[in-house]
C-alpha cells in the first residue's frame, strides 16, 4: 500500500515564457496527447501534475500569469524543498512546455507560407509541449515500439507503480514519473515481471545505464549528428526512435525527417499530396525551426 505524506509545504513561483505565449494552446495539445492520458489534469484553465526532480517529488499548478508573459506556479511537497531542487524543478517544467522557445523567430519565417499560415493562426502562441522529461520519453520510446498504445501505457504505469511517487492535489492523485536513481534500482528481472516483455526489459536495462552515462546538457546543446550517434548507441533506439527522442524529448529542432506521418499531416496543410522531395524543400525555409514547423504541422493536419 502507497502512504501518501500530505503536501504542507508550498513554494510560489514565476516561470517566465518567451512571447507570444499562450497557454490554453498548451493545455488543448495536453488534453489531446493520448501517451499521458490520465497522467496529469488540465482543468479549470491549470495544469495539475506530478513531478519527481533531484530526489525531489512535489504536486504542481500551473496556472497562464495575469499581465506578465508565463506562469505562476505552486509547488507542493511534503518536505522543505533545497535550493537545488527548486531550481532543477523550475527548469524541467520550463522545458517541458517550451517556455523558453523563442517562438517570434519561427512566426517571422512563416510569412509568406501562405498554407502553413493558416496554421500558425490557428496555433499563435503555441509552444511546443515535450514529454515531462527526455527520460520519460526514452522509456516510452521503447516501451511503445510494435504494441498498440493501451498496452504500452499499461507497461508505463506498472513501473511508475514500482515506486509509488504518489501526490494528492486537490483531491485527485497522481504520479510522477520515476526519477534515473529509482529506475537504476531495477533489475532486468523486475523490469521483466513488471512489463511482461523480456526484449523491452532488456532494452530498458541497457538504456538506463547508457543514459546514467551522459550529460542531459549535451543532449539539450551538443552538436547535433553528435547527439543522435549518441542516442543511437542506446539499445533499442533506432534512427525513428532517435529522431522521437530529439525533437519531442530534447527540443532539438534541426532536423525534420520526412515520415509517414509527417509526409500525410503536410498534404492535409497544403491542400495537395505532399512527396519526400517537397516536404524537405518545405520544412528547409524554416532552418533551424524546422522541427518546430513539422510538430505544427503535425497538430495542425
Amino acid at each position: 500500500m502507497t502512504v501518501t505524506a500530505p503536501l504542507s509545504h508550498t513554494v510560489e513561483t514565476f516561470l517566465p515564457a518567451s512571447g507570444p505565449f499562450d497557454f490554453d494552446a498548451s493545455l488543448r495539445f495536453i488534453r489531446g496527447f493520448p501517451t499521458m492520458t490520465g497522467e496529469q489534469d488540465t482543468g479549470s484553465g491549470a495544469l495539475t501534475m506530478a513531478v519527481r526532480e533531484h530526489g525531489a517529488l512535489v504536486g504542481v499548478r500551473l496556472r497562464a500569469a495575469m499581465n506578465r508573459c508565463g506562469l505562476n506556479g505552486e509547488l507542493m511537497s511534503a518536505r522543505v524543498l533545497s535550493e537545488p531542487a527548486l531550481a532543477a524543478i523550475r527548469d524541467r517544467l520550463r522545458f517541458h512546455l517550451g517556455l523558453d522557445d523563442a517562438v517570434s523567430e519561427f512566426y517571422e519565417l512563416a510569412a509568406g507560407d501562405l498554407a502553413f499560415g493558416a496554421v500558425v493562426a490557428r496555433l499563435y502562441g503555441y509552444h511546443q509541449v515535450k514529454f515531462p522529461s527526455p527520460l520519460e520519453l526514452l522509456c516510452w520510446a521503447i516501451l511503445g515500439q510494435r504494441v498498440p498504445m493501451p498496452v504500452a501505457r499499461t507497461m508505463k504505469h506498472a513501473i511508475m507503480a514500482e515506486f509509488g511517487n504518489e501526490v494528492v492535489v486537490d483531491g485527485r492523485s497522481m504520479r510522477a514519473f520515476p526519477d534515473l536513481d529509482q529506475l537504476l534500482i531495477l533489475s532486468q528481472a523486475r523490469l521483466q515481471e513488471l512489463i511482461g516483455n523480456s526484449r523491452k526489459a532488456g532494452y530498458l536495462y541497457g538504456s538506463l545505464r547508457q543514459w546514467a552515462e551522459t550529460d542531459e546538457a549535451f543532449l539539450r546543446t551538443g552538436e547535433y549528428d553528435a547527439v543522435r550517434d549518441r542516442l543511437l548507441e542506446f539499445p533499442g533506439i533506432g534512427p525513428w526512435s532517435a529522431t522521437f527522442l530529439l525533437i519531442r524529448g530534447l527540443g532539438r529542432t534541426e532536423r525534420m525527417a520526412p515520415d509517414k506521418v509527417a509526409l500525410r499531416a503536410a498534404s492535409r496543410v497544403y491542400g495537395h499530396p505532399v512527396g519526400e522531395v517537397e516536404f524537405v524543400e518545405l520544412a528547409a525555409r524554416y532552418g533551424s525551426w524546422q522541427g518546430y514547423w513539422g510538430h505544427y504541422v503535425r497538430v495542425a493536419g
